[in-house]
């Protein structure tokens, strides 16, 4: 498993597409994921820490975790298939470690909410990360 953290998020410029890059955190990996609008939005509120007025879906699915005495320990994204990232949940119980299947996003903008680690497998990172090129970023 490789941690990884939010690069950025948003509109790739001059179209209409969204981008989620994620980051190796020990590495210079990248996990460029095309995104929706509402879902990048999600992810940016959280990443941005910005406030809003009334819960949105990550807030309440954080809450009734923590309501029911749970917590998100971490998310996984730990497969790729037809362009589609396969990702689980890992909420601590008194039970034990429960998984629970979802969107990559929405375990994304869930975790930054609740502070909660991303990792990704290596099988995963090998099928789709992308070194940056030295000599294009220097430019």
């Amino acid at each position: 498993m490789v941690r990884m953290q939010v690069l950025s998020v948003g509109q790739v410029q001059g179209s209409h597409e969204h981008l989620l890059i994620l980051r190796e955190a020990d590495g210079q990996r990248l996990l460029p994921m095309t995104i929706g609008v509402f879902e990048a939005t999600a992810i940016a509120v959280a990443a941005e820490g910005i406030q809003v007025q009334r819960p949105m879906t990550h807030d309440l699915l954080a809450t009734v975790i923590a309501r029911l005495q749970g917590s998100l320990t971490r998310v996984v994204i730990h497969d790729l298939r037809e362009d589609t990232f396969i990702c689980q949940l890992e909420i601590g119980t008194e039970r034990g470690v429960i998984e629970v299947d979802c969107r990559s996003t929405d375990a994304v903008a869930l975790a930054l909410r609740v502070e909660a680690p991303i990792f990704a497998t290596e099988e995963v990172l090998a099928q789709a990360a992308v070194t940056p090129d030295r000599s294009h970023a220097e430019e």
